[in-house]
């Protein structure tokens, strides 16, 4: 029976009949009056009764106190000490909710601390554009500017504004990605297809610096995750590209496939990483020695997240022949 996985009850029954046979026993031995014989056997189970009834407010008692002791800021509830039973199983619930309130709680924080860190990341980020916004203002204001040089400072204003809005966009989703607030989808994608989309955007600067594409891999190449968020990281990867490769230059992006991992390489013709900077470049906020000024050193440290949500691996290294390469692997290719 259910009841009797309590081992209190169990063992309140055993000395139950215990004493009732032992006072059997005597009754029939000595011959004694039944009313002497019920009054001693009751004296008898009520005094076990109370012993038992004691032992168990203890354990509440304790368990109690150790309950308050948690909620005062202890970190660990022990319960080794206690046996299989109704009251033991209620203090196993009691530890398993403990642990997952503290669980909750504790997610609660680093959420609270990506906020944090989110909202100082752009506020120091976005105040040396700001300033220059605001300086083009006061500028615009001077009566005696001419019309051209007003076009020219609106067209630098815009501009500034672009990268301030990029760059916001691009830390709240850092920080929703470090607070595991993104859930990635998990499908397949053809490389090819993909590859000619995350370039489509980049087409016309690519074009105004006369930099030519090169596309090499097999057409029925695929990998799993997600679209959306996979076309970001590569587009960051390929923009940096594109920003290192001198006019003329060569962006080649190519995929392969075998039973371990789908790889996509994007390689360019220009000067490199230098040594030093290549084990940084995927920090945030990280600004290389060869890095336009106007970099935030934010996109590559964005790709790496998205990718390592989806289980996939970014590495960077100098091709012998001059240039970089960034590296791609999708493991997860099943």
């Amino acid at each position: 029976m259910k009841l009797f996985r309590n081992r209190e009850i169990g063992n309140y029954v055993l000395v139950f009949l215990a004493v009732m046979a032992a006072a059997c026993v005597l009754f029939l031995a000595a011959g004694g009056n039944p009313v002497c014989y019920l009054a001693a056997e009751g004296l008898v189970l009520l005094s076990v009764f109370w012993i038992c009834l004691k032992r168990r407010y203890e354990d509440v008692e304790r368990l109690t106190q150790r309950i308050d002791r948690i909620l005062h800021g202890e970190d660990r509830l022990e319960l080794g000490e206690y046996r299989e039973g109704d009251l033991e199983i209620l203090k196993d619930e009691i530890y398993k909710m403990t642990v997952r309130l503290r669980e909750q709680n504790d997610q609660l924080k680093r959420e609270k601390r990506y906020l944090a860190d989110a909202l100082a990341d752009i506020s120091h980020q976005i105040r040396t554009p700001l300033t220059s916004v605001n300086l083009m203002v006061e500028r615009l204001r001077n009566p005696k500017i001419e019309e051209e040089q007003k076009r020219k400072i609106c067209r630098e204003m815009t501009g500034m504004l672009q990268r301030m809005e990029w760059l916001i966009l691009a830390l709240l989703k850092l920080s929703k990605l470090d607070a595991g607030a993104v859930t990635l989808e998990r499908k397949k994608i053809m490389v090819e297809p993909f590859v000619k989309e995350v370039v489509e955007p980049l087409e016309i600067p690519m074009e105004l610096r006369e930099q030519k594409l090169v596309f090499e891999g097999p057409k029925d190449a695929y990998f799993y995750g997600d679209e959306a968020w996979t076309t970001e990281a590569v587009g960051n990867v390929l923009k940096n590209c594109m920003e290192h490769t001198p006019t003329g230059g060569t962006i080649r992006i190519a995929w392969e496939e075998n039973p371990l991992y789908t790889e996509i390489s994007v390689k360019d013709s220009g000067t490199g990483i230098d040594e030093k900077d290549l084990p940084h470049i995927f920090e945030r906020f990280y600004k290389g020695r060869m890095s336009e000024h106007q970099n935030f050193g934010i996109g590559l440290s964005l790709s790496r997240s998205i990718l390592s949500q989806e289980k996939a691996v970014i590495t960077a290294k100098n091709a012998k022949e001059g240039g970089s390469v960034f590296l791609i692997r999708f493991y997860e290719n099943r």
